[in-house]
Parts: structure tokens; C-alpha cells; sequence
């Protein structure tokens, strides 16, 4: 009697076991309406920070600032109208630059570095800048977050959605020619 039972538990778990496996129904995922909201909180931030920007901007009567095609202003401090190289793709220039909050309140002191034109890592208004200077011009940079470190912040003393300004000289162009 106890192996008749055995038996027939048996062949009934056999049998239910061996059946199609059932395909689920994939999951509604709402991330595409959430990558939407996203985006449209982060353009309204941007143009609450550009409108920001620009009333500070309006209200230096001292220095007449340009706007840039990517979204960063900047002004001269000393401008040189003889010198006509300025770099280009691949070549290293040698900079001297400081990072200030929007305020002028210095975060990071004068660092001098070599920078490959477009070939490095570095501050994205400030790639796209380097290339609008000659040597011995110093500019001043006023650039919005999404330009600088965006809303990651640097992780150290740069916050998250920080508006930066920098003054970059430009010292040397070593022409990639020249190597």
C-alpha cells in the first residue's frame, strides 16, 4: 500500500513537472515617462540658472562679456590684437587657471598644466575656450553647471549644479607640427 502511493505521488509529480513552462508577461517599467520629467526638470533648471547668469553678467558695467555658441560667457582681461595662431586639434598648450565660484570667491588656486586640445579631460567650456585664445591672452570664463561639472559636482569643493567662473592665460602652443 505504501509503495502504490509512492508510485502514484510519483508519476503525478512527474507529470506536473513536465509541463511548457508559461511565458510572463513582460513588466511595465514607467522610465520612460521618468527620463522624460527628468529631462524637463534639468531644461527648466538650465534656464533658470542661464537667466541667473545673465542678470549677473548685465550688471558688471566694468567688463563687456561675449557669448559663446555652447552656453558660456566670457570676457578679456588682457587681449592680444597682434598674435593670430591660436590652437588647434591636437596640439598642447600650457595654461595657467583658477576656478572661482559665480561670486569670484577662488575654490582652486592658479594651476598650471599641459592640456592636449581636444585629446584630454578637462572642463568642457573651458576645452571649447582654450581653442578662442592666443598666447599670453588671459580670459575670464563665466560658465554655467551643465558646462562645468554638472550635477555631479567635482566631490570635493565644487557642489552639484554649480555655476563656476575661471581665469585661463595661456602661456604656450606646441604645434602637434612642431614634434
Amino acid at each position: 500500500m505504501k509503495y502504490r502511493l509512492l508510485l502514484f505521488i510519483s508519476v503525478i509529480t512527474v507529470v506536473i513537472s513536465c509541463k511548457e513552462p508559461e511565458a510572463r508577461r513582460p513588466k511595465q517599467h514607467g522610465t520612460t515617462n521618468f527620463y522624460h520629467e527628468v529631462v524637463k526638470k534639468n531644461k527648466r533648471l538650465n534656464a533658470l540658472e542661464k537667466k541667473y547668469l545673465e542678470e549677473r553678467i548685465a550688471h558688471d558695467t566694468v567688463r563687456q562679456y561675449l557669448t559663446s555658441a555652447n552656453g558660456y560667457w566670457y570676457t578679456y582681461v588682457k587681449k592680444d590684437t597682434l598674435n593670430a595662431e591660436s590652437p588647434k586639434l591636437e596640439d598642447v598648450v600650457q595654461i595657467i587657471y583658477n576656478i572661482a565660484d559665480i561670486d569670484g570667491n577662488i575654490i582652486y588656486e592658479n594651476e598650471e598644466r599641459t592640456y592636449k586640445i581636444d585629446k584630454e579631460d578637462f572642463i568642457p567650456a573651458l576645452q571649447d575656450g582654450i581653442k578662442l585664445m592666443k598666447i599670453g591672452e588671459t580670459i575670464t570664463f563665466v560658465i554655467p553647471s551643465y558646462s562645468a561639472f554638472g550635477v555631479t559636482g567635482d566631490g570635493n569643493k565644487i557642489a552639484v549644479n554649480q555655476p563656476i567662473q575661471s581665469t585661463l592665460t595661456l602661456i604656450d602652443i606646441k604645434s602637434k607640427k612642431e614634434e
